[in-house]
């Protein structure tokens, strides 16, 4: 493969690492706060799926989130934070592109009304794909200091 400046494995750790310094700053505007207090994140995300085109959704949302909001709440915004950090470190790799992955799929699908989130939402998820197929955590990672995921 023939690139520009960077190899070709470079070029998907500076795609990785720009995928986590998204998913941090995801962490960092959140008033967590409002979040974990007044649960203004859980309730927002109530009110979309209330109102959601899709009866799964509604119902879903009523089974896994509604009966504990603090909880998840907090999962949400933890996972944002491990999810960058784990990138941008490169520790965890392809626990972190997984599992951001899904949360961008689990945003897409509640927030299906809203077009200006599914751009985010889409590219983030295609950059995962990437990453993760690209086998990202080979350079500049932790994960291939330590030899895993080999």
């Amino acid at each position: 493969m023939d690139t520009i400046w960077l190899t070709g494995a470079e070029w998907l750790a500076v795609l990785r690492i720009g995928l986590g310094l998204w998913w941090l700053e995801s962490w960092r505007h959140k008033d967590r706060k409002a979040w974990f207090r007044r649960g203004t994140g859980i309730a927002w995300a109530a009110d979309v799926a209330s109102g959601h085109r899709w009866t799964a959704v509604r119902r879903g949302f009523d089974v896994v989130v509604a009966p504990r909001p603090r909880t998840t709440a907090y999962v949400v915004v933890h996972a944002e934070l491990a999810i960058g950090l784990g990138l941008i470190a490169g520790l965890l790799t392809p626990v972190a592109l997984a599992g951001g992955l899904l949360l961008n799929v689990l945003y897409f699908v509640l927030m299906i009304h809203d077009w200006a989130e599914q751009g985010q939402n889409s590219m983030m998820a295609l950059i995962s794909v990437v990453a993760l197929l690209g086998m990202s955590w080979q350079t500049w990672a932790a994960d291939g200091a330590l030899g895993l995921f080999r």
